[in-house]
């Protein structure tokens, strides 16, 4: 069943097929754990990434890009959404699933005739009402839902994280049913598991399904949306062969795993791109990459997850600027100039730039993204807007400049600080003269905090309203 409430989008000036004019495709890809500092055009000495540098050239690069969430699944309702995870029921990784009442990006598209697709790692819900490789904890049925019940025409996904090469392998399994061999606990097409397994790169597998679905697309000249969603460099990190032995022979084999299954997800941008050339369609094309939080390890890399954050504090579950910065590119030629973007942007951007694009005015809820196409253009230089964060216990708000932190004694804390600053402070930061967030100027600044301090409230009041289910009324 997919839940699209058009009487409701009608009623709040939504334009019927008749008024269409604005039909460009739109693909949104994301990296799964990729820290600011892990991709050659963010300065990595060793990680090779030619495509996504050679994008980087091309397109936008913004330096101030915020994951909304410090860990995956938040962070992937906010694309779909505009809004925060507090708002939609989804706080943290493997909790709740996209409620139903939410308007998704493809149920909005549908409404001007687009087609929609999704490819990689879903983590919005379960595939099934019977099972989840999460085990009985993840309550399969409660939460399930699944993209197509979510708008998506075409889905060949994974309900969480999956190796990165050989993922069928059981000495790969990413948990108890992957290493017992259970099919479930992998891929599904939509609405059932592979019948058969498959080995090599899980990059190239997403990459292998969603250019055929460009291709029909394109053939039927029907415009489409789809997320591609790659599980690189999550863990289970398992190297790429072939460009372990290309690249980094001689590293460390923790180093090689993880930067080869990145070059990997690089070398999937590569054929995307390719594709989008070949078709001809490159320049009617919307084609953004990101990641959905810092990367993995606490304080540091460990195992496996050899990520950097750059010198930003924090890592993946911290809300200090290493656990929410992402690398970010925004590619559309002829409509997009080269250019690198210092205003911060969020992942909740996504969907008031795409409905302003295909010019589809959005419903009457709180939205926490904002349309950036003037920003990408380089006609406006300021945000003008405050971002607020929340995990757990902590919350953030940043504006243009600077930045405010509440650590009540969550992870961010605990993960990020070392217990430096004593619980239920709040600290200031000044981004633009202190990016890395060394000197907290709260005591200097105290309009400022003020400021800050009341904008948070506000932001988190309106959250728990939409928690409530308010905005669905």
């Amino acid at each position: 069943m997919i839940r699209i409430f058009l009487p409701f989008l009608f009623l709040v000036g939504f334009p019927s097929f008749a008024e269409e004019t604005n039909t460009p495709n739109f693909i949104l890809c994301m990296a799964d754990d990729l820290g600011w500092g892990d991709s050659g055009f963010n300065g990595h000495p060793r990680i090779i990434t030619p495509h996504l540098d050679e994008m980087a050239g091309a397109g936008v690069r913004l330096t101030r890009f915020y994951a909304a969430a410090p860990v995956c699944s938040p962070t992937r309702g906010s694309c779909l959404t505009g809004r925060n995870p507090f708002r939609y029921g989804i706080p943290t990784a493997n909790t709740g699933h996209l409620r139903k009442e939410e308007i998704s990006l493809p149920e909005l598209l549908s409404l001007k005739g687009y087609t929609s697709g999704l490819f990689g790692k879903w983590h919005l819900g379960t595939l099934s009402p019977e099972f989840s490789g999460k085990g009985a904890g993840r309550k399969p049925r409660r939460n399930f839902m699944t993209p197509r019940m979510a708008g998506f025409n075409e889905w060949f996904a994974s309900e969480f994280s999956i190796a990165t090469y050989n993922p069928y392998d059981p000495e790969n399994g990413h948990c108890a049913a992957a290493r017992k061999g259970d099919m479930r606990a992998l891929f599904w097409h939509n609405g059932n598991p592979l019948a058969e397994p498959l080995k090599g790169c899980t990059s190239e597998m997403v990459m292998d399904r969603a250019l055929p679905f460009i291709s029909r697309a394109s053939k039927q000249k029907t415009p489409f949306f789809i997320a591609i969603w790659f599980h690189a460099p999550h863990l289970p990190v398992v190297g790429h062969p072939e460009y372990m032995k290309a690249h980094y022979q001689g590293l460390p084999d923790n180093q090689q795993q993880y930067f080869s299954c990145i070059t990997a997800l690089d070398a999937q941008m590569g054929r995307l791109r390719a594709h989008l050339r070949k078709l001809g369609i490159e320049r009617n094309t919307l084609l953004c990459f990101s990641s959905d939080n810092g990367p993995e390890g606490n304080p540091g890399p460990r195992g496996n997850s050899q990520g950097t954050a750059g010198d930003f504090r924090g890592r993946k579950r911290s809300l200090y600027e290493g656990g929410l910065r992402v690398p970010a590119l925004i590619e559309w030629p002829g409509i997009l100039k080269p250019r690198e973007v210092r205003v911060p942007c969020v992942s909740s951007d996504y969907f008031p730039t795409i409905s302003a694009v295909a010019a589809l005015p959005l419903a009457r809820r709180p939205y926490d993204g904002i349309n950036i196409l003037p920003i990408l253009k380089g006609t406006q230089n300021q945000r003008n807007r405050s971002i607020g964060f929340r995990f757990g216990k902590d919350r953030t708000l940043v504006d243009d400049r600077y930045k405010l932190v509440h650590n009540a004694g969550g992870l961010s804390r605990r993960r990020s600080d070392n217990g430096k600053t004593p619980v239920g402070e709040f600290e200031l930061y000044d981004l633009e003269a202190d990016p890395f967030e060394t000197q907290n100027i709260a005591t200097d600044s105290p309009e400022v905090t003020a400021r800050m301090k009341s904008e948070l409230l506000a932001f988190i009041k309106s959250c728990d309203v939409s928690a409530e289910g308010s905005d669905y009324r």
